[in-house]
């Protein structure tokens, strides 16, 4: 049973995961039964060296392995699958994954426990493993951001408003990702058409554009 975490990192990350918390009556203190470390990667290694052995200890990043928690035993992770920003609250918990990464059974349990606590929905994730989950939810999710920038330039050269990417980005994952439009169809002259485009105004994505026609091909 969580009663009380103490929530180490107040970033992003943490500062959600300490409001759901507060919300489900879990006790706040430095004196607690878990460690929470919602600190940068970076970090986690040194701020664990400096608990003292005992207690529970856990971080929340998504390729951090959890010989970083060392020297404690009693350890697992907790990555919330999610992309925070600190205009929103302990709503962003509700409803996403979380990847948990335990040594034993009962590391394993308090995993879950505390994630279905803060309104994530867990599953078990091996400690090798994290660094290929986590690229792919990188890809998931800042490529995204990546691919959006991109579009907007090509928007914002065509005299189109960017702003109207936004809902064709959402639908398309409302429609499950059902693939559409000129590589779904074999129209690679419209492929062929939007190369000569974008190499006339922004050559320099055009290399972007061709690798993810061919991956989208493949």
């Amino acid at each position: 049973m969580v009663e009380s975490v103490n929530v180490i990192g107040r970033g992003r990350v943490g500062s959600a995961v300490a409001a759901r918390l507060e919300e489900r009556g879990v006790a706040l203190r430095e004196d607690a039964g878990l460690a929470l470390l919602c600190v940068p990667d970076t970090a986690i290694r040194d701020v664990a060296r400096g608990l003292t052995p005992g207690g529970w200890v856990a971080h929340v990043s998504g390729a951090t392995p959890l010989a970083a928690l060392d020297p404690h035993e009693r350890r697992f992770s907790l990555h919330p699958l999610q992309t925070f920003t600190r205009a929103r609250g302990p709503e962003q918990l509700d409803g996403a994954w979380a990847a948990v990464t335990a040594e034993t059974g009962d590391a394993r349990e308090l995993g879950f426990e505390l994630a279905r606590l803060l309104g994530l929905r867990p599953f078990e994730l091996a400690d090798e493993a994290r660094p290929l989950y986590h690229a792919g939810a990188a890809i998931a999710s800042n490529y995204l951001v990546t691919l959006h920038r991109a579009a907007s330039e090509l928007f914002a050269a065509a005299g189109a408003p960017p702003e109207a990417l936004e809902p064709l980005m959402r639908r398309t994952i409302e429609n499950g990702f059902e693939l559409t439009g000129p590589i779904e169809r074999g129209d690679w002259a419209t492929v062929e058409a939007h190369r000569e485009a974008i190499r006339s105004v922004r050559p320099d994505l055009e290399p972007l554009y061709d690798v993810l026609a061919e991956e989208t091909a493949r």
